[in-house]
């Protein structure tokens, strides 16, 4: 049996740009040819993409981490470098992507075929021939590639069902799934036989097919973490429709209405908008002694909840002996089809994950002193400059001074007390403050 996995925490990085190139044409009979230095190409970007024959995130437990590859440095003679090919990650439908440090939501792959870029491959760095200008038309000048994006993402799988079946343990939920469709649950007289989700298609006599999931029993207390708590509940979270299935018989001595409303307690605690996708009833085991007159008396009890409100449908089957499971399976249809999907997120908080970047500290500057009296420099911005500044060249260094003069960088150093003759550090790049 395969393992089922629906919670992992991987790493990516895209692939750097590649290094812009330092060169001059050198061709016989062409007198001050000028900067011939072609620009890197593009790095690999990490995308995810959702595949319908996954159906857990196993793939995950084993590998953790995704690398994009690098563009291609440029060349001589204007030869641009070539840009690498993107790095594609399968993942299963259902699977909602989060920044692990933020907790920002980026994504929710629903769909066969949908693709999120997780992590951007960098830009290029650009070659002379990008830098020459009417005074001076032969710079020795070159960028390295810009860094990739690197992130650590937490994945969380809730599966994709139109129809969910929840319920105590051993109340015949997977009984109900082996019996409606095609699928083979495991099934045992004891509690916790199913341990993770089981998928199966139902198909209607009408011809309405959908999506059934039966989920691992509830127990009191699952919203806090008891039993297999959260793990039962995120998977109820795109259901149009929730069939709580009650022990009518009362095999193992628990009141049917008492059940009912602890697994309602469960469901609210856990998300209120769960009470809001229609519920059917059914009432299981009816082939048990006492199973009829504890019918009886759960109608009066579920009667008395809900005065002057619509009662919730009641059906009365039999998983054991194949028997009321037509009406339940043909009214469950009719509901999936005039029901409509229930969001999980907000629909700002979507469309703030499509246009995830990382602007808003891209532009921060921070100045501390380390105990050896160094000014230490950091922030986003300033560290790309940094990396994406060949120090081969001369050119290229006084190019990153100007750059940081253009930043603030001195002034804002010379408002913190730094002096003439003091180091500064960016990363590992150290150099003196010239006052």
């Amino acid at each position: 049996m395969s393992m089922f996995l629906d919670h992992a925490r991987v790493n990516v990085i895209a692939g750097k740009g590649g290094d812009g190139m330092v060169a001059y044409r050198r061709e016989k009979y062409v007198p001050d040819g000028g900067p011939a230095g072609g620009d890197g190409g593009h790095g690999g970007s990490v995308i995810f993409v959702v595949d319908g024959g996954l159906r857990t995130l196993l793939d995950f437990r084993y590998n953790r981490h995704f690398r994009g590859i690098p563009g291609e440095n440029g060349m001589s003679k204007s030869k641009y470098g070539k840009s690498a090919k993107d790095l594609y990650v399968k993942v299963p439908p259902g699977t909602v992507v989060r920044n692990a440090e933020t907790q920002e939501l980026l994504g929710d792959l629903t769909e066969i075929g949908q693709e999120l870029v997780v992590a951007k491959g960098g830009r290029g760095g650009r070659g002379n021939i990008k830098f020459a200008t009417h005074r001076n038309p032969a710079p020795a000048i070159a960028e390295n590639g810009e860094p990739g994006q690197e992130l650590v993402l937490e994945l969380e799988l809730k599966v994709i069902a139109d129809v969910g079946l929840v319920g105590f343990p051993s109340v015949g939920k997977s009984t109900i799934l082996s019996v409606v469709s095609s699928a083979k649950p495991k099934i045992a007289d004891y509690h916790f036989t199913t341990l993770v989700p089981n998928l199966g298609m139902v198909q209607a006599q009408n011809g309405i097919q959908f999506a059934m999931a039966d989920l691992p029993g509830l127990i009191e207390g699952a919203s806090e973490g008891v039993g297999l708590g959260i793990q039962f509940l995120r998977h109820i979270e795109r259901t149009r429709v929730i069939l709580h299935v009650i022990d009518m018989g009362a095999t193992e001595g628990r009141d049917p209405f008492d059940d009912y409303e602890k697994i309602n307690k469960e469901l609210e605690s856990y998300e209120l908008r769960l009470l809001d996708r229609p519920t059917v009833i059914v009432a299981n085991k009816m082939d048990v002694p006492g199973a009829e007159e504890n019918l009886k008396t759960f109608k009066k009890q579920l009667e008395d909840k809900f005065k002057d409100q619509d009662v919730p449908k009641v059906f009365e089957i039999s998983a054991y002996q194949h028997q009321g499971l037509e009406p339940l399976i043909n009214y469950t249809a009719d509901l999936v089809e005039t029901t409509d999907p229930f969001p999980l997120f907000d629909e700002e908080e979507v469309e703030k994950s499509v246009l995830y970047q990382l602007e808003g500290s891209a532009d921060e500057i921070t100045v501390t002193r380390d105990p050896d009296a160094t000014w230490v420099l950091g922030g986003e911005k300033i560290e790309r400059l940094l990396k994406m500044t060949n120090f081969d060249h001369h050119e290229s260094t006084m190019r990153f001074a100007r750059q940081l003069r253009g930043l603030g960088i001195d002034e804002l150093l010379r408002s913190r007390g730094a002096e003439d003759g003091d180091l500064v550090r960016i990363l590992d790049y150290e150099f003196e403050f010239v006052d």
